[in-house]
């Protein structure tokens, strides 16, 4: 056996099993009362970059910041798994923990980076399986990070029809580009 380099089209190859394994375990982690509002997409190529290219821009023009530090991290990925929910109904508990003491009262509106407010336990759903399709890639050592901007602006740009986003770069390299920035 050879002492080879992986080719980029290996890596390629290898970032699409690991992206779909993801996905899997995203989808079949467990939701509050078997109801799956969960929504993904796996953005690659040009797609990546010009997200990371309105991440940049859309932190810009907000003043917010780390928009920059989060896009170039998300330039120097090779894909982009999108995990969000999508017409989440609520669980009907009526918990309050959505800032309405029943689920009846609460009012979705459009928000300036996300729609809401959402039920707490749909939330807990998606982080859930967003915990799942991590571990995942962690499993597959591929370095990895949860970003709530490239889930604002992945939603803003159409990337993925969802309420609520996050996003999950993936990157193969000889050092995590996700930490130390």
């Amino acid at each position: 056996m050879s002492n080879q380099n992986l080719s980029e089209f290996d890596i390629q190859e290898a970032i699409k099993d690991v992206a779909n394994l993801m996905g899997v375990a995203a989808r079949t982690a467990p939701k509050s009362a078997g109801k799956d509002f969960v929504v993904l997409k796996v953005i690659y190529g040009e797609d990546v970059i010009k997200l990371a290219k309105k991440m940049i821009s859309y932190g810009e023009e907000m003043g917010k910041k780390n928009f920059d530090r989060d896009g170039d991290n998300v330039k120097n990925s090779l894909a982009v798994l999108l995990v969000g929910i999508k017409d989440a109904a609520s669980l009907g508990l009526d918990c309050g923990a959505c800032g309405y003491d029943r689920c009846a009262d609460r009012i979705s509106h459009k928000g300036s980076e996300f729609d809401g407010p959402q039920c707490a336990f749909r939330l807990l759903d998606m982080g859930i399986a967003i915990g799942s399709a991590v571990k995942t890639a962690g499993m597959m050592n591929v370095d990895n990070r949860i970003m709530y901007r490239a889930g604002v602006v992945a939603r803003k740009m159409g990337l993925i029809n969802a309420d609520f986003v996050m996003g999950i770069p993936l990157s193969v390299t000889g050092k995590s580009i996700f930490f130390d920035r």
